[in-house]
């Protein structure tokens, strides 16, 4: 199935839930499975920090959330659990953060680099640098770093994410891309308001970045946030068409597999879930290295439940899949 321009990706994101599953959902999984076999990959993550500057309407770790508990893992405790995780067979690391002004750099930079040491895969999601901190991580051996744009909508992106603008947003993102960084970036799907145009917009501009991996997600307000108690979830049925749609579009691309299901309670290592976004082209899963009572702290949504990896497993026994660990 070709997918080239805006007016395909709409016919796939109109299309009758029941000529989606017929038509699109079999061919993106057989694009998967031609280029990844029964392969699902499997990275360790670390939330080394919850505490963030910004004040994301949406996100649970925003800076005007008071109910939420913060902390600071330090970076010989971070180099500590990743190395743990590299004599475990695991290859890829993604170190997550809030903006935390007060972290330290050079903490930060000594992470990555002992981490390289070990020979992982080092994906990085910590927020806005500039030029010259995106280079130093480079230097110290970041092989990936993650900015979503969220939403290419530009007024929407501002009204959101009143911490940051649009522009800002994207001339990270080219920054990073200038750098010779992989980049990761992606959207969230049904956000308040959005139309199909839009989310064909987010779509597309995944596929001019160039993009390594696609962090999608639907929306999910947290609580404590200003739109949690006015806006509901985003849609699964949209969920699965932007996943199958990237599949076909951008073959090789890793797609997180990491998502929720109906039963919002079970967070995102329902093994139902995670297999509809698997049939759907997704293919990266991820388990928190954190210990339990940290990583219920690194609420970027509610109810994640993804520490140790367990998850995986059963998902391996349940459906078949080969859970890979390599980079």
């Amino acid at each position: 199935m070709n997918i080239e321009t805006k007016r395909d990706v709409l016919e796939i994101l109109n299309m009758p839930e029941t000529d989606f599953a017929r038509d699109v959902l079999p061919k993106a999984q057989r694009a998967r499975e031609a280029q990844f076999g029964n392969r699902i990959f499997l990275s360790g993550m670390i939330g080394y920090t919850n505490v963030c500057k910004n004040q994301c309407l949406y996100c649970g770790m925003r800076a005007g959330n008071s109910d939420l508990k913060r902390f600071r893992v330090a970076p010989e405790d971070v180099i500590a659990l990743g190395r743990n995780a590299a004599e475990h067979g695991y290859k890829r690391i993604f170190l997550i953060a809030g903006e935390d002004p007060k972290y330290g750099f050079d903490g930060l930079v000594r992470i990555v680099k002992s981490l390289k040491d070990a020979g992982m895969f080092v994906s990085l999601a910590c927020g806005e640098f500039d030029r010259a901190q995106y280079a130093e991580l480079k230097a110290a051996g970041a092989d990936e770093y993650v900015l979503k744009f969220e939403m290419s909508n530009p007024e929407s992106f501002n009204r959101m994410n009143p911490s940051t603008t649009f522009t800002r947003r994207m001339e990270a993102i080219e920054t990073i891309r200038g750098l010779g960084l992989a980049l990761a970036s992606g959207n969230i799907i049904d956000w308040p308001g959005q139309t199909a145009d839009e989310l064909a917009d987010d779509i597309l501009l995944m596929k001019r970045l160039g993009i390594s991996w696609a962090p999608v997600i639907p929306f999910l307000p947290a609580m404590n946030t200003p739109l949690f108690e006015t806006h509901h979830r985003g849609s699964l049925e949209k969920l699965y068409k932007e996943i199958a749609i990237l599949r076909l579009m951008l073959p090789a691309i890793r797609i997180t597999a990491q998502q929720p299901g109906a039963d919002l309670r079970k967070g995102l290592s329902d093994p139902e879930a995670n297999d509809s976004a698997i049939r759907a082209g997704a293919n990266l899963l991820f388990y928190d290295l954190l210990p339990d009572p940290l990583a219920a702290d690194f609420r970027v949504i509610d109810e994640r439940h993804i520490t140790g990896p367990q998850h995986a497993k059963v998902l391996s026994e349940t459906y078949g899949y080969v859970i890979d660990t390599d980079a």
